[in-house]
């Protein structure tokens, strides 16, 4: 599996920005998909996923303003950040587990919010 991410970029604090993650590769509907965020420094955060269906899951810190889906024909997971905050700059991965426990990285897509 391989995944592609971007729409990464630089915004002003308030506003909004769309990330993809397209994957590729032998993928199932069954695998978990989501994404984590990395600033210098500090630990992988995880931002949110969704498994099947589109309920997804969110820390805390991001709920109310960013909001994942999917498009399971497209293989591919979005991450839509709305009301950004300069706290929201760091590089942003996409991941996905499969069933088999086996986990998938994508590259990193750099997102900067400006004060």
């Amino acid at each position: 599996v391989q995944l592609q991410a971007s729409g990464g970029g630089l915004v002003q604090a308030g506003g909004s920005l769309r990330l993809s993650c397209a994957a590729s590769g032998t993928t199932s509907s069954t695998d978990v998909m989501g994404w984590y965020r990395q600033t210098p420094g500090k630990q992988r955060e995880y931002v949110a996923s969704i498994t099947r269906g589109t309920i997804g899951d969110y820390a805390d810190s991001v709920k109310g303003r960013f909001t994942i889906s999917r498009d399971y024909g497209m293989n591919t997971v979005y991450l839509q950040m709305n009301s950004l905050k300069p706290e929201d700059t760091a590089v942003y991965y996409c991941r996905t587990i499969r069933r088999s426990g086996i986990v998938y990285w994508g590259q990193g897509t750099l997102v900067t919010v400006s004060s």
